[in-house]
C-alpha cells in the first residue's frame, strides 16, 4: 500500500462520481455486453457509505446525459446531502442565452454547488467542436460565470483542447480521464504528447480518474496504469491533477476502494503535501469547494 493521505487533512475529495435513476431517464451510453453491469440504478446511498469509510469528505457529481432536466436535479441532490460538495451539469452551450441559463441554475435549489460544466465532446464527430464559434461563445460565459469546464474527450480530440484552453486563459478546462489514454493497448503516444502540450496552459487541470476501465477490466495491474500516471504527474503537477473515483462506471472493472488504493499507489513518490493537493487540495481550489 502506497502512503495515504494525511489525517490532517479534511478528508479526501472524490472529484468524479456518477448517479443514475434509470426509472427517471434512460441513460443511452449504456449499451451492449461490456456495460451490461452498469444498466441499472446507482444512487448517493449506494457509493456515501464506501466513500466515508474510505476516508473521503466531499465529492463532486458529474452529468452522465445531455439533457437539461439532469442539472437541476444534481443540484437538488448536492443541497441535501452534505458529501456532495460540488456539481458539474450539462447546459447547451451553443445556445445564444447560455449565460442567462447559467444564472438561472443557480437560482435553483443548490444552485451554490454549481462548479462547472461538462459537454459530452467524446460523441461529437467534428475532432474541433470545441473551436466552433458558438460554443466559443458558450465557454466564454463559463469564464464569465465563474464556472470550470469538464473536458470528456478522447486523444484525438486534444489538440483541440489545448487550442482552446490557449484561446480561453480566463477559463480553467479540467481534463477527466487523463483524455481516455489506450491503456489496454499499452501504448502512450500519441496521447502523451498530446497531454503534455495541453498541459502548457496553465488554465488546464487533470483529474486522475478513469483509468481503471481504460484498462483491461479483468486483468489491470497498477503497473499497467503507472505509465499513463507518470505522464500527467509530470505534465500537470500535483498542484493541477485530483483524485476522481469515476463511480459507478469503474465498478466495471475495480471497487470504490481499489481505484482509491490505485490512486494511492500511483502517487506514492510525491510527498505528503503533494499527495495533499492531488487527494483534495486542488479540487477544493479549482472548484471553489
Amino acid at each position: 500500500m502506497g502512503a495515504a493521505v494525511t489525517e490532517s487533512t479534511p478528508g479526501i475529495v472524490d472529484a468524479h462520481h456518477h448517479v443514475w435513476d434509470l426509472s427517471v431517464r434512460d441513460q443511452d451510453w449504456i449499451t451492449g455486453d461490456a456495460l451490461a453491469p452498469i444498466r441499472r440504478n446507482f444512487s448517493l446511498a449506494d457509493v456515501a457509505p464506501e466513500a466515508r469509510a474510505a476516508g473521503v469528505g466531499a465529492t463532486v457529481v458529474v452529468q452522465t446525459v445531455t439533457v437539461p432536466e439532469e442539472t437541476p436535479e444534481l443540484l437538488a441532490l448536492a443541497e441535501a446531502n452534505d458529501l456532495v460538495a460540488g456539481v458539474v451539469g450539462w447546459t447547451d452551450l451553443t445556445r445564444p442565452d447560455v449565460a442567462d441559463t447559467l444564472a438561472a441554475l443557480r437560482e435553483l435549489p443548490g444552485g451554490q454547488h454549481l462548479v462547472g460544466i461538462r459537454h459530452q465532446v467524446q460523441s461529437e464527430p467534428d475532432p474541433e467542436w470545441l473551436l466552433r464559434p458558438d460554443v466559443r461563445r458558450g465557454l466564454s460565459a463559463l469564464a464569465d460565470a465563474g464556472l470550470a469546464h469538464d473536458l470528456v474527450v478522447l486523444p484525438h480530440q486534444l489538440p483541440a483542447c489545448a487550442e482552446a484552453a490557449a484561446d480561453l486563459p480566463e477559463l480553467t478546462f479540467v481534463l477527466d480521464h487523463l483524455g481516455k489514454p489506450p491503456i489496454a493497448r499499452g501504448t502512450l503516444e500519441p496521447w502523451a504528447a498530446a497531454v503534455r502540450t495541453l498541459a502548457v496552459r496553465p488554465n488546464t487541470v487533470c483529474k486522475l480518474s478513469g483509468m481503471v476501465t481504460e484498462a483491461d477490466h479483468a486483468t489491470w495491474t497498477v503497473d499497467d496504469l503507472r505509465p499513463y500516471a507518470d505522464t500527467v504527474l509530470d505534465a500537470f503537477g500535483p498542484r493541477r491533477l485530483m483524485y476522481g473515483s469515476d463511480w459507478p462506471v469503474s465498478t466495471l472493472a475495480a471497487t470504490y476502494t481499489e481505484v482509491l488504493d490505485a490512486a494511492r499507489l500511483l502517487t506514492d513518490a510525491l510527498d505528503p503535501a503533494e499527495r495533499q493537493e492531488v487527494f483534495g487540495g486542488t479540487a477544493r481550489r479549482v472548484y471553489s469547494l
